[in-house]
């Protein structure tokens, strides 16, 4: 008997507190924008992504990279990686995909290997399950450390995204959409500008259930520093798991 304790014991899921999950996601959390030797600043923030697979792919929104790179002037896609606290990488991203539908992009690294998330894949995600999301707020204003939010999973609803440029939603726009294709998951948590693409995750594992996709906003998205909703939307890792499986 107590040699059949022993072995679930060691068989169960490792669970940890928020400060130790938070040390284990944040090597794997990356900032993506594009970089251009002769402008200034030489490199552009468009939002966060995180490293999935064997460590040379980056999950991040499909709108955080739908802008036309400046090819003829040398502008290039890239993410940068936090080695430490004070020391960041860059790295050129050779290759992507995009799943449009449901707003997702997968990037593909050159060099070494990152360190990569888990994403989730055993019990259902369920409405009020505790859930932290970390990424780069307010285009990296704040710096480029990564900051963290927690809130629970509020809403699991069905809606269709008003194309993958929606960064924002507001009531009217929430009102079309109702009817949806595909259930997203409603945040009690307020995600800014620069959290695009960024991981959520479970509290106790650290596993990934979606990806950060926009924030509701109550009057008009200048408003969104000033008056946030703390409402947020994050896509189903799911698929994620699906282009994955494509690849870049």
């Amino acid at each position: 008997m107590m040699l059949v304790v022993g072995l679930l014991s060691f068989g169960a899921p490792v669970q940890a507190d928020l400060p130790e999950v938070i040390e284990r996601v944040k090597p794997s959390v990356v900032v993506v924008g594009t970089y251009q030797l002769t402008r200034s600043p030489q490199f552009v923030m468009r939002g966060t992504g995180f490293v999935v697979g064997d460590g040379r792919e980056v999950a991040t929104n499909a709108h955080v990279i739908q802008e036309p790179l400046d090819l003829n002037a040398g502008e290039m896609l890239v993410v940068v990686a936090r080695l430490s606290a004070a020391a960041t990488q860059q790295r050129r991203v050779k290759d992507f995909a995009v799943d449009k539908a449901h707003d997702l992009a997968l990037l593909r690294l050159d060099g070494q290997a990152l360190p990569a998330l888990t994403l989730h894949d055993s019990e259902p995600v369920r409405e009020g399950q505790s859930v932290a999301f970390t990424g780069f707020p307010i285009g990296g204003v704040l710096g480029l450390s990564p900051v963290t939010h927690r809130g629970i999973i509020s809403s699991i609803t069905p809606i269709v995204l008003p194309g993958a440029n929606a960064r924002q939603l507001n009531a009217r726009v929430v009102q079309q959409i109702r009817s949806g294709s595909f259930d997203i998951y409603q945040l009690d948590a307020t995600a800014y500008p620069g959290n695009s693409g960024g991981p959520l995750y479970e509290v106790n594992r650290g596993e990934v259930i979606g990806i950060i996709n926009m924030v509701f906003v109550k009057e008009n998205k200048e408003s969104i520093l000033s008056k946030p909703s703390g409402i947020s939307f994050a896509i189903p890792v799911r698929f994620l798991r699906e282009l994955m499986q494509k690849g870049p």
